[in-house]
């Protein structure tokens, strides 16, 4: 993908947004069934391991427990202070590893392990560190310097010395949630953060050689206006993070409790709400960050836009990543796995994730075997979201089809795009233009075979 080229057309975007997929899997989570259990998984992974050149592993790690309710949060995650939890999430989190990596041969390399929740700084330090050097114990870590393993972080429970010792761990990116810094909306949200706890934490990660920091934003909050969100950007320019997230809140009350909190008429109106991403864009690209996709914003010298470059960027339930060809193995309450042509999903409450372990038993609750067609699409979507493009004749050997025949109904919704200059489309390639770089999630849905079913509930596209 061409990190220089994205073009923020406020018109087109306005009449784009609508709901949609976030397409961090293909097909999306709602699709995933309870009759694919544990017998399915094992089997799927001994069949990975007969691979002449068997795929590298990434590891997600789930935490689920938080300090305090943060109202917009639509996360699986677990409200208390009792950190006696975190004892037993361990015990069970120890067997899982144990059962999950006896399954996979050793000489595959884990080059990704990231940590999210939840809260994974709910864990005190000596405790994460524990964590890596379990995984580290039961998986083969890779030594390769541009290995990437990570860990989400609330700078109001943790300090530069906690990130010191997770560095000296092996944890070499940290991301950390801001979602705005402006008074009034962290009390609409239930978030209070000062940039001074923001800054100390990043400090103590520079100093200890974390390699990349993320700031998360959200735009679309309760009592936002685009003064307000302006000073934010400024503030966290200041803070220079290698990389920023600026996602759309996503207002779904009645899928999260959390959000009941949030008076809806303090919501920004769409107008305010295009203003605001708006607002994110211009100032991030004008300080020299690369627009990567879908909410992701980089430094030139950061691995994501080198990724990009290279073509070695992948989307995955952590959003935007540099280590595509991976297995990914997902640990914890909710946690999801995609391994070969599956996924497969942890219980989404303690005792369901409690009692199989209990029992000797992974944690399965649901999943789903992909058929050739739904393989098909996960590539064509795959690339578009990350490349910027779709080289037809490559696709067409990739997979033995005839591009324009297979696709036909999908090519015929994707032509209003192409008259609205979203994207150009030849026998040989189709590419995102400038002006549909921050409409990824719209041209990906004219290729989703189950975008339009009853029933399904997404967030807004943009």
């Amino acid at each position: 993908m061409d990190t220089t080229l994205a073009q923020f057309d406020r018109a087109l975007v306005a009449k784009y947004d609508v709901n949609g997929p976030r397409y961090t899997s293909y097909p999306t989570a709602p699709h995933f069934r309870p009759d694919f259990g544990e017998a399915e998984l094992r089997r799927t992974i001994d069949a990975s391991n007969q691979d002449p050149i068997p795929r590298d592993l990434s590891v997600y790690v789930h935490i689920p427990f938080c300090l305090s309710p943060c109202f917009y949060c639509g996360c699986a995650r677990i409200i208390t202070r009792d950190k006696a939890k975190a004892g037993s999430y361990l015990a069970r989190l120890y067997r899982e590893i144990e059962s999950v990596s006896a399954l996979f041969d050793r000489d595959r390399v884990l080059a990704q392990l990231h940590f999210g929740g939840g809260t994974p700084n709910f864990l005190d330090a000596d405790q994460l560190v524990e964590l890596i050097e379990t995984l580290g114990r039961h998986f083969s870590f890779s030594r390769d310097p541009a290995r990437e393993f990570g860990a989400e972080l609330d700078p109001r429970f943790c300090d530069g010395d906690y990130v010191r010792q997770i560095a000296a761990a092996g944890i070499n990116r940290i991301s950390l949630g801001v979602q705005d810094f402006d008074p009034e909306v962290q009390r609409a949200v239930n978030r209070i953060q000062s940039v001074e706890e923001t800054r100390a934490v990043m400090d103590g990660a520079r100093a200890a050689g974390i390699r990349s920091i993320n700031l998360d934003l959200i735009y679309g909050l309760p009592r936002q206006n685009e003064t307000t969100f302006a000073h934010t950007l400024d503030q966290v320019l200041e803070l220079r993070p290698d990389r920023v997230a600026a996602y759309g809140y996503a207002h779904l009350p009645e899928r999260f409790k959390a959000q009941r909190q949030i008076d809806k008429y303090d919501l920004p109106d769409a107008r305010t709400r295009l203003g605001l991403l708006q607002l994110a864009v211009e100032k991030l690209t004008a300080a020299g960050y690369r627009y990567i996709g879908v909410d992701h914003f980089a430094l030139p010298h950061d691995d994501l836009v080198l990724s990009a470059q290279a073509g070695t960027l992948q989307r995955n339930f952590q959003g935007y990543s540099t280590h595509a060809a991976c297995d990914l193995i997902g640990l914890g309450m909710s946690a999801i796995s995609h391994v070969g042509a599956t996924f497969s999903q942890n219980a989404k409450d303690l005792t369901g994730y409690y009692a199989p372990l209990d029992n000797a038993r992974l944690p399965i609750a649901r999943g789903l075997r992909l058929d050739s067609d739904d393989l098909l699409r996960a590539d064509l979507i795959q690339r578009l979201m990350c490349d910027g493009f779709l080289d037809i004749p490559a696709f067409e050997a990739r997979h033995l089809v005839e591009f324009e025949r297979y696709f036909q109904h999908s090519l015929d919704r994707l032509r209003p795009l192409e008259g609205d200059g979203l994207v150009t489309c030849s026998p040989e390639r189709i590419t995102v233009t400038a002006r549909g770089q921050f409409l990824l999630r719209n041209i990906a849905m004219c290729f989703d075979a189950y975008v339009d079913e009853p029933g399904l509930r997404y967030s807004r596209a943009v």
